[in-house]
């Protein structure tokens, strides 16, 4: 189920065979926790699993990197292992949002910002 899916930010909930997940991911700094902001942080991850929270920010920075690296190397997975977590996102790409109700995450809520370009796209239809 997809709540959120703008420009900016995506939201929603999975239902797995063994865990329930509500998920938000934003490149919008204004979507970073206070406490994030505070410290000065410009990423924030996080899992809460039985109520307990495991922020695990940092040591990410060149984690995608590494992991192509990885995948030249010979040491991906496999497409077939792969298959299942391919399909789930493109599931999710392509739902209709169905808005902020139901189990969704607390950063879903989170007032949506405009969209970067359309102040612009504005300014030019008027000249």
């Amino acid at each position: 189920m997809v709540h959120v899916h703008t420009h900016d930010r995506a939201a929603g909930f999975l239902e797995l065979e063994h865990a329930r997940v509500r998920w938000f991911l934003s490149i919008n700094a204004d979507t970073l926790p206070e406490e994030a902001k505070q410290k000065g942080q410009r990423t924030w991850r996080s899992l809460t699993i039985g109520g307990e929270e495991f922020e695990f920010s940092d040591g990410f920075t060149d984690l995608h990197t590494l992991s192509y690296q990885g995948i030249l190397n010979g040491q991906g997975f496999p497409l077939e292992d792969a298959r299942p977590a391919i399909e789930v996102v493109h599931d999710i790409r392509h739902q209709q949002p169905i808005g902020v109700k139901g189990e969704y995450h607390p950063l879903a809520a989170l007032p949506l910002s405009e969209h970067p370009f359309s102040r612009n796209a504005k300014t030019l239809r008027r000249l």
